[in-house]
């Protein structure tokens, strides 16, 4: 049995944490991007700053941080996440359900499967930090504090959830909110939470999620 060494209770540390972490996100999606980018002409240096830099300081960093103070009372110590040996070949199952899915959508979507004109270096970034702050957030941190042995299916099913919720910013801001709503796309982001999830757990290690995060991205980016 792991250890309840720490000073600070770790369920006040979540709740303060979530409110924290919703609320500065909800600003920076309504305030801080358009401020970035209307300052920086270079959309790539734009992009990195928003995508690399900040999320990075915004999720990754304090997940990282909270993860090795809770190190005795987490699922998965911070280093073993990203050193457990884990063959990536049993996930490809996964990773080709992803391809067939998005390029039979994007074939029904559009009749032919053509790259998207919109697909540039910027998507790229935003690909890349994408899949590792948020599963740094979500799986590495959050789920990873409250998931244990003889628990996973609720904590997967109320980390789907706060998933869908961070996803609630920026779809109001750019006007999707009830478009996700009434053609059940935010379904979509309950399943790929629950797929992250089982992955990260059933493997011990962060980089699975990561990677299957910035393959289905990587694919919405390039055919939608």
């Amino acid at each position: 049995m792991k250890r309840m060494d720490n000073k600070v209770p770790k369920l006040p540390v979540l709740i303060i944490y979530a409110i924290i972490f919703y609320g500065l996100w909800t600003l920076w999606e309504f305030f801080g991007k358009a401020c970035i980018s209307n300052s920086i002409e270079n959309e790539y240096i734009a992009q990195f700053i928003k995508s690399g830099v900040i999320k990075n300081l915004v999720w990754t960093l304090p997940a990282v941080l909270l993860i090795n103070y809770f190190k005795n009372d987490v699922y998965i110590g911070l280093k073993e996440m990203f050193s457990n040996k884990v063959s990536i070949l049993k996930y490809l199952p996964i990773f080709l359900i992803f391809t067939a899915y998005l390029l039979v959508g994007a074939i029904l979507q559009k009749g032919k499967i053509s790259i998207s004109e919109t697909f540039s270096f910027s998507s790229v970034i935003i690909v890349i930090f994408v899949g590792i702050t948020e599963e740094m957030v979500f799986r590495g941190w959050l789920l990873n504090a409250t998931v244990s042995e003889k628990k996973k299916w609720f904590p997967i099913i109320i980390n789907s959830i706060m998933f869908l919720l961070i996803h609630f910013p920026i779809w109001i801001h750019e006007g999707h909110f009830v478009e996700n709503f009434q053609s059940f796309g935010f379904l979509s982001v309950i399943i790929l939470s629950i797929i992250f999830s089982w992955t990260f757990i059933k493997s011990k290690n962060i980089w699975i999620p990561i990677f299957l995060h910035m393959y289905w991205d990587l694919l919405m980016f390039i055919f939608y």
